[in-house]
C-alpha cells in the first residue's frame, strides 16, 4: 500500500473512531430501541419510560431520548421523573406523540395529566416535533359545553406538566388539541419558552395555551398560541414573568389570574407583556382577581401591543366570578398596584375599550395609561374608557377618552 492510501486509511479509522467516540458522550437513547414502533396504534409507553431511565441515568457527557421523525407514537399517561444523573437533559421530539382517544380510552385513575416531567432539573426540549392531545372526545363530554350531559367531565388532562423543575428550555414544539390545559408550569424556576406553537379550536374549552402557576423567572417568547381559552394565564405565587413577540387569538388573550379563590392569597409581581399581538380574541390583557381574594399584584406592564377586532383589550375585573350563581357577595380584595398599558393600538369590538373594576376595599392604585390608540371594529361606532375605584394617571394621547386624569 502506498503511503498515501495508508494516510487515507488512518484518517477514516480515526474519523470513525471520534464519531463513535462522540455518540458515546453524547449518550443518545433512541426510543425505537427500547421497542417502540411509531405506528400510531400500539402501546409505545413501556419504551418511553424505558429510554427516559437510561437517559435520567447517564452521567457521561449530555444524555439525549430521541423521539424519531416520520413516527407517531400512541403513548399512555406518563410522568418522566427525576432527578436525573446529569445536570443537563435533552429531548429530541422531531415525531408525534398522541394521547389515548377520548376519555373511555384513558388508562389511569388520574384524569389531571397526560405527560409529566417532574423533579428534573436542565431539561431541553426540541426537534420541531408535536405533541397531540386527542382533546375531541373530552370536549364533547364537557361539563362546560354540556352542562346537563349525565356524565358530563369537569376536569380534563393537560398535555404537557413541569411540576418542580428548574432551569428550562423549550423550544420549536407544536401542541394541539388538549383535553384542557396544553402546557402547565408548576412550582418551578428559571424557565425559557419560544418558538411554539399551541393550536385548539376557539370553541374548546379550557385550553389554555400556557398556565404558570407557582413558579418564577418564566420566559415566553416568539410563540403563536391560538386556543379555547386564555394563550396565557398567571397563577398564584408567580413573580418575574416575561411574555414578548408572539401572536395570540382565537382565545381569551393574556391573562393575570383568576387570583384569589375561595378567599386564597394571591402574591404576584413583576410581570412584563410586551410586542404581543391579539388577534380576534375575547380579552387582550386581563387581570381578574375573586371578591374574597387577598394579597397582591404589583409592578406590572403591557407595552407595545396591537389589537385587531378584540374584544375588552383593556380591562381589570376585580369582580372575577365563572360560576355567578354561587359568588359571594363579600368583598375584600386583592390590591392591585403599580400597572402600566404603554403604546398600545388597535381596534376594540366593545364599546368599553378601557375597563378598569376594581374594588370596594381595595382600589387599584398607580394605573398609568400612556400613548393608547384603540377605535371601534365597527365603521362608525365610538368607544369609551370606565374606571371604577381606579386610581392613576394617563399620560400622552389616550383614546377613547380616559377615565385617569391627564398629566403633562
Amino acid at each position: 500500500m502506498d503511503p498515501s492510501s495508508t494516510a487515507y486509511v488512518i484518517c477514516l479509522v480515526l474519523m470513525i473512531t471520534i464519531c463513535i467516540s462522540a455518540n458515546a458522550q453524547q449518550n443518545v437513547f433512541n426510543v425505537l430501541s427500547y421497542g417502540a414502533t411509531g405506528n400510531g396504534i400500539s402501546d409505545d409507553s413501556l419504551a418511553f419510560m424505558k429510554a427516559w431511565k437510561d437517559t435520567c441515568g447517564a452521567g457521561a457527557g449530555i444524555p439525549t431520548m430521541i423521539i424519531p421523525n416520520g413516527k407517531i407514537f400512541l403513548v399512555n399517561p406518563t410522568t418522566f421523573t427525576g432527578p436525573c444523573k446529569s445536570s443537563i437533559i435533552n429531548v429530541k421530539l422531531s415525531g408525534t406523540i398522541v394521547a389515548p382517544n377520548g376519555p373511555d380510552q384513558w388508562k389511569a385513575a388520574d384524569l389531571s395529566t397526560w405527560l409529566a416531567f417532574q423533579d428534573v432539573n436542565g431539561l431541553t426540549i426540541d426537534g420541531l416535533g408535536t405533541m397531540d392531545g386527542s382533546g375531541k372526545g373530552w370536549w364533547d363530554r364537557s361539563c362546560k359545553l354540556q352542562p346537563g350531559l349525565q356524565g358530563c367531565i369537569r376536569l380534563a388532562p393537560t398535555v404537557l406538566k413541569f411540576d418542580r423543575c428548574n432551569n428550562i428550555h423549550m423550544s420549536n414544539i407544536k401542541f394541539q388539541n388538549s383535553p384542557q390545559t396544553h402546557v402547565l408550569v408548576l412550582g418551578c424556576q428559571d424557565v425559557d419558552f419560544g418558538f411554539l406553537t399551541v393550536q385548539a379550536p376557539g370553541t374548546s374549552p379550557n385550553t389554555d395555551g400556557v398556565h404558570i402557576q407557582a413558579s418564577r423567572n418564566v420566559s415566553i417568547h416568539n410563540s403563536q398560541i391560538g386556543d379555547g381559552d386564555d394563550c396565557i394565564s398567571i397563577g398564584d405565587f408567580t413573580s418575574d414573568i416575561n411574555i414578548t413577540n408572539s401572536n395570540c387569538g382565537p382565545g381569551h388573550g393574556v391573562s393575570i389570574g383568576s387570583l384569589g379563590k375561595d378567599g386564597g392569597e394571591a402574591q404576584v409581581k413583576n410581570i412584563n407583556v410586551r410586542g404581543v399581538n391579539f388577534r380576534g380574541t375575547t380579552n387582550g390583557v386581563r387581570i381578574k382577581t375573586w371578591q374574597t381574594g387577598r394579597g397582591v399584584v404589583e409592578n406590572v406592564s403591557f407595552s407595545n401591543i396591537n389589537f385587531t377586532e378584540v374584544e375588552n383589550p383593556i380591562i381589570i375585573d376585580q369582580f372575577y366570578c365563572d360560576h355567578p350563581n354561587s359568588c359571594s357577595k363579600t368583598t375584600t380584595g386583592v390590591h392591585i398596584n403599580g400597572v402600566l398599558y404603554s403604546q398600545l393600538y388597535g381596534t376594540s369590538r366593545t364599546q368599553v375599550a378601557i375597563n378598569l373594576n376594581c374594588s370596594d376595599n381595595f382600589p387599584c392604585t398607580g394605573i398609568t395609561l400612556e400613548n393608547i390608540q384603540l377605535a371601534s371594529a365597527t365603521r362608525g361606532g365610538q368607544l369609551v374608557s370606565s374606571c371604577n375605584n381606579a386610581i392613576g394617571v394617563s399620560r400622552g394621547i389616550v383614546e377613547p377618552k380616559s377615565c385617569l386624569p391627564n398629566i403633562i
